[in-house]
């Protein structure tokens, strides 16, 4: 949106600055015109750092025919839409590609931590006591409770203790005493899905795959490695009525 504020104070600013046959000077001989022309070379920074891709030829032909009022190749209405469009994919391949490189620089860096996920995962998965959903989720029933299974947007109050694989315990609510409450689907995906499995009362053990923990960006600061498969024992004490 700065970029798309950026183009249109531009485009204003020129409307007062150029003309169709701006006149080239060699020397610059009042304080107006110094402030000018110091203003178009700070203008056109900014549009060389906001879009280094801009059309040159079309950019002044489009503040041509936006003074003039003539020969427009779209209807003014259309300019913010189609500026926000434009500018919004930028900005969302901009996004995508650095999520990328950052996924490609952590499976360079914990490759090993993903691949000994899947293998205990797969090793796991035989125990019959464990159950599978469709995305991938494993769990096993520690007690089965008889209360009212939550919705994704109920608000829950659970004990809970989780670990990695190798026994670290990350966090745990049951050591600090203190039972947490949150919304079910403002937690890892993993957390959404497996507490609509559970009743109030009831108390599983989940095995949660990175693609539904916190994957290859966990909390900074944290003992959770990129791509470290989650273990929580997570009792449902209640559904929080509003």
């Amino acid at each position: 949106m700065k970029s798309i504020k950026f183009l249109v104070v531009f485009t204003t600013v020129l409307m007062f600055v150029a003309c169709n046959n701006p006149k080239i000077k060699n020397s610059l001989d009042t304080e107006e015109e110094r402030a000018s022309y110091a203003l178009g070379l700070d203008i056109a920074s900014k549009l060389k750092g906001n879009f280094p891709d801009v059309d040159r030829d079309l950019f002044i032909q489009g503040v041509i025919s936006g003074i003039d009022s003539t020969n427009l190749l779209i209807e003014p209405q259309q300019v913010e839409t189609i500026l926000r469009e434009f500018f919004q994919k930028k900005q969302e391949e901009a996004r995508k590609k650095q999520q990328e490189e950052a996924i490609k620089k952590a499976e360079e860096e914990f490759g090993s931590v993903k691949e000994e996920g899947l293998k205990f995962l797969e090793e796991n998965k035989k125990n019959e006591n464990v159950k599978v959903t469709e995305s991938g989720l494993q769990y096993i029933v520690l007690k089965e409770g008889t209360g009212e299974k939550p919705s994704a947007t109920s608000k829950v109050k659970v004990h809970y203790h989780g670990t990695l694989i190798d026994g670290t315990v990350f966090d745990s609510s049951v050591e600090k005493g203190n039972p947490l409450e949150f919304f079910a689907n403002r937690v890892i995906k993993g957390w959404t899905e497996g507490l609509q499995l559970m009743s109030v009362g009831s108390k599983y053990k989940f095995f949660i795959p990175q693609e539904l923990g916190y994957g290859a960006f966990p909390r900074q600061g944290g003992k959770i490695r990129p791509f470290d498969v989650l273990i929580f024992e997570v009792e449902l004490l209640d559904i929080v009525k509003k």
